[in-house]
């Protein structure tokens, strides 16, 4: 369908790059101008529908790196996963992803999932039969016989079978390869968060064997060894990176300038229920485990935003509660948004198709009321929310919406 969209504000990034009185014309699934609003809409057709928001801000759709569609974000997610069988599971995960959706996330990263459930889910998407964001799905994640997640079908022991499953998931069509460098806390018995899972030489075999296949690869490491090696074997992107070593935290400076130098991004994976975690444990003590995130920034090295959706308490409808974690590390609004969008869209190889708001790009908008760049909270006050061109509108927007050839809405 074609739309005209004219709002008070449009952010076209990074840095905080905006519009006064701007507009975005879409056509189908693209965008086909955007710039000042006396301009734009001189240039399309009367009969072309209009909303015209004076005080609403137009931005790219949000982008959630990290998520686990499979799982449901309850106190037991794991044995939500082994209990189902695949078309409740699959169900779930529809309605998972149209809450992202209904809040304003358009591009999502699934990082682990069992059966190709996810790719099924990314297929029916983007034919327009489900309604949810872009997924780019990773299939199961490689881990260590008995390893974390290992229950998704991805364990491997040896360099034959890294190579052997890699390619396996890449002929079941995934979009990034994901493996379990560290061990982690969803699986109990397993390997601590800190221990390392794979050799640095083993994970040189994951990267390569991907990047010959054109997969990027995602390495979960909370572990400071896990992490050394990944950075070692050339991983695409780091999931976590909590610099953790038996019994505390240990931070390497030569480490986080070889990420930083190499240009791998760093996804910490905020929790939307992170001020639980604080309160829990205090807030001094939380704010000594928070401020690595705020020193890998300081570092020069480039975070993404994601929330980890799915394992306990990290809901899918609260982005802009993960998002709020690094307003609350002291980080600008300008960079948390680019964070959620234009480097988000780097991250995941997708920076010439979304991410930002320009002419031939994919047209993934989200339009909230008030101004983002000043209260990252007006993020929450949805107005419109366009996955490449399919309008979603929140029912809390449902009474103040309305579009006209002619009409204000």
């Amino acid at each position: 369908m074609d739309l005209l969209v004219m709002a008070g504000r449009v952010l076209t990034g990074p840095g905080g790059d905006w519009i006064a009185d701007g507009a975005v014309f879409v056509r189908d699934e693209s965008i086909v101008a955007i710039g000042p609003r006396a301009e734009v809409e001189a240039a399309v057709p009367q009969d072309v529908p209009r909303m015209s928001l004076p005080d609403a801000t137009v931005l790219p759709g949000l982008i959630d790196c990290h998520v686990h569609l499979a799982f449901d974000a309850g106190t037991d997610p794991v044995g939500v996963v082994k209990e189902s069988d695949d078309v409740d599971l699959l169900l779930g995960m529809a309605k998972r992803a149209g809450q992202l959706l209904r809040n304003g996330v358009t591009t999502v990263r699934d990082l682990g999932d069992r059966g190709g459930l996810a790719l099924r889910l990314r297929d029916a998407i983007a034919a327009g039969d489900v309604p949810g964001p872009r997924i780019l799905a990773a299939g199961r994640p490689l881990t260590v016989p008995g390893g974390h997640c290992w229950f998704l079908g991805g364990e491997v022991e040896g360099e034959d079978a890294i190579r052997e499953m890699v390619r396996r998931n890449a002929d079941e069509g995934v979009d990034v390869i994901k493996v379990m460098a560290t061990g982690g806390g969803l699986t109990p018995g397993g390997h601590a968060s800190w221990q390392s899972q794979f050799t640095t030489d083993e994970l040189r075999v994951v990267v390569e064997e991907a990047h010959r296949l054109g997969l990027p690869v995602a390495a979960h490491a909370h572990g400071t060894e896990g992490i050394t090696a990944a950075v070692a074997a050339g991983v695409d992107t780091i999931e976590h990176c909590t610099w953790m070593i038996d019994g505390g935290f240990e931070s390497r400076e030569e480490v986080a300038a070889a990420i930083a130098a190499k240009g791998i991004q760093v996804c910490p994976a905020a929790s939307p229920n992170w001020r639980a975690f604080a309160e829990r444990f205090g807030y001094e003590r939380a704010d000594a485990v928070f401020a690595r995130v705020r020193w890998m920034a300081e570092q020069g090295i480039s975070l993404i935003a994601g929330t980890d959706a799915g394992v306990p308490w990290a809901v899918f409808d609260n982005f802009v509660g993960s998002l709020e974690f690094f307003l609350h590390l002291g980080l600008p609004e300008s960079r948390i948004i680019d964070m959620a969008t234009v480097e988000a869209a780097r991250a995941l190889g997708l920076d010439e198709e979304t991410g930002r708001l320009a002419a031939g790009y994919r047209a993934d908008l989200l339009v909230v009321d008030g101004n983002p760049l000043e209260d990252l909270g007006a993020l929450r006050n949805i107005r419109l929310v366009l996955a490449a061109g399919r309008p979603h509108i929140p029912e809390s927007a449902l009474t103040r919406f309305t579009v006209s050839g002619s009409a204000d809405a």
